[in-house]
Order: structure tokens, then sequence, then C-alpha cells
């Protein structure tokens, strides 16, 4: 059985921190779709199909064939049943990232029976797409946070 992995997030701008989680992810993983989706409770700040395009960019760059990049608007779990996955990828920080993705986990198993699998984002961990946004909006240079690909958009 091929093993599908699933890496859901607005990524509103795709950051270094997601890159580190799609390099381990796609060792452990035949195939890892990453799914642009809508949070609800989030404004996008970038078009997502600029977006998409540009991160399709990086996995070319990058030479990660076995990455494939969507977008999608319902509940990742239905992304990522209908997209053949096998488990939910999430990033982790920190402890309070933890604590949260463990709740949305407990929820997306028992409506989905997709396991989730954690990636810890390691020397990265204190990068967010907000953290890089805020640093954007003041002048500050960005270029060591975001691939090259992304920083064109910006």
């Amino acid at each position: 059985m091929e093993r599908v992995g699933f890496y859901a997030g607005s990524f509103d701008p795709f950051t270094n921190g997601h890159l580190h989680v799609i390099e381990v992810s796609r060792k452990m993983f035949d195939k890892v779709i990453v799914g642009i989706g809508i949070n609800t409770l989030k404004e996008r700040r970038f078009d997502q199909n600029k977006m998409k395009e540009a991160m399709e960019k990086v996995m070319e760059s990058k030479g990660y064939d076995n990455v494939k990049v969507i977008t999608y608007d319902n509940l990742s779990v239905d992304a990522a049943k209908e997209n053949g996955a096998n488990f939910l990828i999430r990033g982790i920080r920190n402890g309070m990232d933890y604590d949260y993705e463990e709740n949305v986990a407990l929820i997306n198993e028992e409506i989905s029976g997709l396991d989730t699998i954690y990636v810890r984002a390691g020397k990265l961990g204190a990068l967010s797409s907000s953290m890089v946004m805020e640093l954007l909006q003041f002048g500050k240079d960005v270029s060591k946070f975001l691939p090259k690909e992304i920083l064109e958009i910006l």
C-alpha cells in the first residue's frame, strides 16, 4: 500500500519552516500532498492560486517529485481522503503547538479514521507566517525565512 501524507495549512505565506516539514515528510511517505486550505478564522493575505504556483516552483527547484501542491475549500480530513492520504502531517514548533494540534488530531481521527504524524520544526521553531508578515510590514529582510520563489511573489 502506498503511504500518502497530507500536509494542510493556509501557507500565507509559505515559509522555510513549512519547507522543513515537507523535507522530513517526503522521506517518510511515498507521496506528500500539500493542501492550501481556507482558514475560516483568518483572512488570506496572499492569493491562494499564486501561492500554489510559487510553492510548486519551490518543489520543482528542490527536485521533490513526490510532493504535490493542491488547493481545497472543504475540511482538511475530507480533502486528505479525497486525495488518497493515509496520514495527516502537522508541523510542531513548541508545546503550545502540540497541545493545540493534539486536540485537533483527536477530532480528525474520530471523524475520518486518519492518524496524525507530527514533524518537529527544529531550529525553525520560532518561525511563523504571522511573524514573517510583521517583519515585512516593518521593512525587515525576511529572505532567510522564505524560499526565493515565495519572496518573488511578495
